[in-house]
């Protein structure tokens, strides 16, 4: 039977685009942690540096993203940037904060600010109810996720400043209610391991208010995630990421597709925003990140792995997008 594009549209569907979000959400090695959990009595304010001061008073490398989560477990609150936005959080509802914006969480009016630096530092919380003597307006949870590898990463690129999701939203995707009750229940327990079993439990959270952002995205949008669900592009991200060290060519991705060269690109751009072969790049990028700081493999090895025929060609490309060479990239990262 001849190749159309009709063959591959009932293929590319659920599965494809798993696989392709599977691959991305990996490759960013999502670990978290938690910062604060505690009740405020009105009115109450507390304030979240950004990215680069939360490193910093994390003590975390900078080469690792800390994006930073607000759970509101009862009661409510508001989320205010420094540039004056807002973010109205509902019980059962959480925002995070990929932006890196500095922001505020509060209730109440003319609430005194208390710095997060304070509070981690061992500081009293000067808004409890058992301090103020008053009843509990709202009670948050408040942590971290820590992204690795996020250059080049698709997904990462293509989040906004602020998820905001509905942990006990109707619907299919209904996991994140109980992914954040198992976290609480950890967290009271004080248990053996509780560390352990908090930290892959932020990852799973992470990855489910990611897909539950994802699902909510409409498909006529210019995006990676427009992109991944497009029978015809999503077919051949999921090429490229499978394998990344093919010779790929427009032509050749455009075969596989069963398209011609010029269709195929232009369907591309439209749907992304991006060229075949940019993205090609870009995710080969990806991956020579983290072989040359999660592996020992020679520098010429992860050339070729990643689709170069040189490794003076790949050195060329890497120090262009990295600014530095690979070599001295790894070492950078390794120390």
């Amino acid at each position: 039977m001849s190749k159309t594009t009709n063959n591959f549209a009932d293929t590319t569907d659920n599965d494809q685009v798993s696989g392709i979000l599977d691959n991305a959400l990996r490759s960013l090695s999502i670990s978290g942690n938690i910062l604060l959990r505690e009740p405020y009595a009105l009115p109450w304010s507390i304030g979240i540096p950004d990215t680069e001061q939360l490193t910093e008073l994390l003590d975390v490398s900078p080469r690792v993203r800390v994006v930073a989560f607000h759970l509101v477990e009862f009661g409510h609150c508001e989320l205010k940037t420094v540039d004056g936005k807002g973010v109205l959080l509902k019980a059962g509802e959480m925002v995070i904060c990929f932006g890196g914006q500095a922001h505020e969480l509060m209730q109440g009016d003319r609430p005194q600010l208390q710095s997060i630096e304070t509070l981690l530092s061992g500081g009293q919380n000067v808004q409890h109810p058992d301090v103020v003597s008053q009843t509990a307006s709202a009670s948050l949870l408040c942590g971290v996720f820590l992204l690795h590898h996020t250059a080049f990463n698709p997904l990462f690129s293509a989040l906004p400043p602020f998820i905001h999701v509905n942990l006990s939203r109707p619907g299919e995707m209904h996991n994140l209610s109980g992914v954040a009750r198992l976290m609480a229940e950890e967290i009271d327990r004080k248990s053996l391991g509780r560390g352990y079993i908090i930290e892959r439990l932020l990852e799973v959270l992470y990855a489910e208010a990611v897909r539950a952002h994802i699902e909510a995205i409409p498909t006529h949008d210019q995006s990676w995630v427009r992109a991944i669900k497009d029978p015809i592009i999503g077919r051949a991200i999921a090429a490229i990421h499978s394998n990344p060290g093919e010779p790929w060519s427009v032509q050749r991705l455009a075969r596989d597709v069963a398209m011609s060269p010029s269709r195929f690109a232009a369907r591309f751009a439209e749907t992304l925003g991006d060229s075949p072969m940019a993205y090609v790049s870009k995710w080969r990028m990806n991956v020579a990140c983290r072989q040359l700081s999660t592996t020992q493999q020679r520098v010429d090895k992860i050339a070729i792995d990643v689709g170069y025929e040189s490794p003076a060609a790949f050195s060329r490309v890497f120090k262009k997008r990295m600014g530095v060479s690979p070599a001295a990239w790894r070492m950078r990262e390794r120390v």
